[in-house]
């Protein structure tokens, strides 16, 4: 008789890997994510659907997405051989661990950072090297060692490396001419994750550096700015060679019909999501300037649309927080994020429900512990 109880075990790459888990729970509402809190506009909205009901779905959707690539191409100056849609960012994060990373190849972190960075590395075998953020010392929570990573690329071995900016989950930028002098230091791909540079001001995007790097890769997403994380697409700026090789190892058809038609319409309206966003950006602002009178939290400013802080015991705020009905990301347990949570900028009356509620768990914290 056939035995049916047993499994060979997995790809040694696995053992230690925890899954990524947002914590992503049911609230009235949703501060961790850092979505953009308004849905499409009506004009838009009409666009996407007019363009969805065009859809073959008894068709493959184009494997490239190239007119999506050409509008893209368009607005940035590049050429549609410079650019490469994927099912989200995330999909061009692991394409780039595949392409670039596997055993005997070493890929650069910069933690705290977006934890997925490490996680693809080691999925494919890749061994990774930690240069860790200055923590302190300034008006951000961390910064890039910037010497730091320098020195650790002049060794040779570095075969790509992200450097996110506005980093995930703190919200500072890392300055354009580091970028640029590492980008002259190594040979090894040096991934810019601007997913939230839509946040950003004017003039701190890597894109001026593409046309004289051909070791620059950078990333973009519709989830954040252009409010359809529900849609899942992004896409990478890169040259050609480059685009060359994710070619390669990208899942065939990974960005579906509805996807490419509904990115479409939302690019092409982009100017739409200029005003939201200048919006999203002043109510930052004010978010930040409130936090900072609440003298048990301590709060740094951000070029993204979330706010790192610190507040005591904050995993337990973290949880009355969601009692009450808001959910935010809690970083508290990390090593280098200790007591820290991040709060996406939400709508005036969202960002108004948080602060009120923050502040009544922490007047209770100090009426209950003196």
């Amino acid at each position: 008789m056939m035995v049916l109880n047993k499994l060979r075990s997995t790809n040694p790459n696995l053992d230690g890997i925890v899954p990524y888990d947002p914590k992503y729970l049911p609230a009235d509402v949703m501060l961790s994510a850092n979505e953009n809190p308004d849905g499409l506009s009506a004009g838009v909205a009409g666009a996407v659907s007019a363009a969805i009901a065009r859809v073959q779905v008894n068709r493959y959707p184009d494997p490239l997405a190239n007119d999506l690539r050409d509008e893209i191409a368009s607005a940035y100056g590049v050429e549609r051989e410079n650019v490469l849609v994927g099912n989200g960012g995330d999909e061009l994060l692991f394409d780039i661990a595949f392409a670039w990373g596997g055993p005997g190849r070493t890929m650069l972190d910069c933690p705290p950072t977006f934890s997925v960075y490490a996680a693809n590395a080691r999925l494919c075998g890749t061994t990774v090297v930690n240069v860790e953020r200055v923590i302190g010392g300034g008006r951000s929570f961390c910064s890039v060692d910037e010497e730091a990573v320098l020195e650790r690329v002049s060794q040779g071995d570095i075969d790509y490396l992200t450097i996110c900016t506005p980093n995930n989950p703190t919200g500072e930028l890392t300055d354009l001419s580091f970028i640029e002098r590492l980008l002259d230091a190594t040979d090894a791909l040096v991934l810019v994750d601007e997913a939230y540079g839509e946040f950003a001001k004017l003039g701190t995007s890597a894109l001026p550096l593409l046309s004289s790097h051909k070791n620059l890769a950078i990333l973009h997403t519709f989830s954040k700015a252009y409010s359809i994380a529900g849609v899942r697409v992004g896409y990478v700026l890169a040259h050609p060679e480059v685009i060359s090789e994710l070619k390669k190892v990208r899942q065939p058809y990974s960005v579906d019909a509805f996807s490419q038609a509904a990115a479409l319409e939302v690019f092409k309206s982009r100017d739409v999501f200029a005003a939201r966003t200048a919006k999203i950006v002043s109510e930052r602002e004010r978010v930040l300037a409130t936090l900072r009178d609440f003298g048990d939290v301590e709060v740094w400013p951000s070029s993204a649309n979330y706010l790192f802080m610190r507040v005591p015991k904050a995993a337990y705020v973290w949880e009355r927080l969601l009692a009450g009905g808001v959910l935010v990301r809690d970083f508290s347990t990390g090593e280098l994020t200790r007591d820290c949570l991040r709060v996406s900028i939400g709508s005036p009356e969202q960002n108004d429900r948080f602060i009120s509620l923050l502040g009544h768990i922490l007047d209770q914290e100090r009426e209950y512990f003196g």
